[in-house]
């Protein structure tokens, strides 16, 4: 097998039939959609006063550490398929292949979500007659399906398109938590709110939920800087521009989350917090009075729809181009990295991963409520994006020399941290913190889809070394 730069001047060859479509605002505007959801708001805000305290504790354990090693990973291997050539440079091929497993199942369980998570901010839009539709499972199917269809058509016409839908989703994340960062302070003004303490600090108190929602803060809410670098051999001068875009990304994504937590129990004062929907909920109740309220929250709550459809874009911009890249190294059959002959994109690879979604977003809805079955699919989605994790930072302790760098003793010491976090995270994965119809079946089923699916994996590995 080829060695070091004789094997990254492959991945470069592989990568020159690609559209180069993808710049510094593009992949911060792409930073901000992907990383800020608007479900994580509301497992913070369970915390009430003491959030603050676990979103610093967060940033400080875990989103700088992830900041840190992946611009230097990036500029080190700024490689397309991203985390999945750091490992494999680092460690060897069946590491890279079982990273790049568990973000392709990530996106796949993201995506799977994304029908649940439309149909419910359109359930609000349409106010209390409309309460009923995010718990109707023959609704969420129909809107699952024709999101998948619609992306899947985007995705094949490749990034020209799909960077105008990622950045609209970006700057409807930014404009949708403004007015939800302003709301709480015009609420105030008008005397609807007595008062309001955005930054108020509470020392946190230690028990399994606290720790449980911290890990979902960390490798849940602040995560996914990685994510873009998949896309390098897209982006014009990748080295630079992906770091350059998570320093600009990371201070704003920090803010808008701790701001909009705090809007969110500004206006549930102690109430039940949707998991699905806080944002759409707090706007809601937010409005309640204004002489437009409908028209108003019906509005912000669209375009919340909106950026979940650029979320899951991206998502499967990445979920296809990971079987590319494994094709490119015969990991997978070579049906994968076909591209299409006008838009140079893995149109094979885009048909098969909306395949995948569907089924599995269709699966998701038997036997479980909304929240259950947006829990469960969430945890399971942890457990992937933590195990791609400690991979990730387990590269400057253990592997990045093997890439050809050694990394210094600073990296590797907060690269452990992380890694701890992570395994912390893929732990308490089982604890479920909404009310569920049974503990322990709730954990079997998370656990259930993580073994089968890195058994999966192993086996898809292992069947394609005997083909070799």
């Amino acid at each position: 097998m080829e060695e070091g730069p004789a094997l990254e001047a492959s991945v470069g060859e592989h990568s020159r039939p690609l559209f180069k479509q993808l710049g510094l605002r593009d992949l911060v505007l792409t930073q901000i959609v992907f990383v800020v959801g608007t479900s994580w708001v509301g497992a913070a805000a369970k915390l009430g006063s003491a959030h603050l305290a676990f979103w610093l504790l967060a940033i400080l354990l875990f989103y700088i550490p992830q900041a840190v090693v992946v611009i230097y990973l990036n500029r080190l291997m700024p490689l397309e398929g991203g985390l999945y050539q750091w490992a494999k440079f680092s460690f060897n091929p069946f590491v890279g292949f079982m990273v790049a497993w568990n973000l392709w199942m990530l996106g796949i369980t993201v995506m799977a979500l994304s029908g649940l998570v439309v149909t419910t901010n359109f359930s609000y839009a349409l106010g209390p007659s409309g309460s009923w539709i995010q718990e109707s499972k023959p609704v969420v199917a129909a809107v699952s399906t024709v999101l998948t269809v619609a992306l899947g058509a985007v995705a094949v016409r490749g990034l020209s398109l799909g960077k105008w839908v990622h950045n609209a989703g970006g700057i409807i994340m930014v404009t949708t938590y403004s007015v939800l960062i302003l709301l709480p302070f015009v609420s105030l003004w008008r005397g609807e709110l007595k008062e309001y303490h955005p930054l108020a600090f509470a020392m946190p108190g230690l028990s399994l939920l606290s720790i449980n929602i911290f890990t979902k803060l960390a490798v849940g809410a602040l995560s996914g800087f990685e994510y873009v670098a998949i896309l390098a051999g897209e982006c014009r001068a990748p080295a630079k521009t992906i770091g350059r875009s998570v320093l600009v990304a990371a201070p704003i994504i920090a803010l808008m989350f701790i701001f909009g937590t705090s809007s969110v129990l500004a206006f549930t004062k102690g109430g039940p917090i949707d998991l699905i929907g806080p944002v759409p909920q707090a706007l809601s109740l937010g409005f309640h009075g204004w002489p437009i309220v409908n028209v108003i929250v019906s509005g912000a709550i669209i375009l919340l729809a909106g950026r979940s459809i650029a979320l899951t874009s991206i998502y499967l911009a990445g979920s296809s181009r990971l079987p590319m890249v494994a094709g490119w190294d015969q990991l997978l059959p070579p049906w994968f990295s076909t591209l299409h002959k006008q838009f140079r994109t893995p149109v094979n690879s885009i048909l098969f991963v909306s395949a995948v979604t569907l089924l599995f977003a269709l699966f998701s809805l038997v036997g479980a409520h909304a929240q259950e079955a947006f829990q469960i699919v969430d945890s399971a989605a942890t457990v992937f994006y933590g195990i791609a994790y400690v991979i990730m930072f387990a590269i400057p302790i253990l592997g990045a020399a093997a890439a050809g760098s050694q990394a210094p003793l600073w990296l590797r010491a907060i690269s452990a941290v992380g890694l701890g976090v992570s395994l912390l995270a893929i732990l308490f994965t089982i604890f479920p913190i909404v009310e569920v119809e049974s503990v322990y079946i709730f954990a079997a089923k998370i656990l259930a889809v993580a073994i089968i699916a890195n058994g999966i994996g192993l086996t898809i590995f292992l069947l394609d070394k005997s083909r070799r």
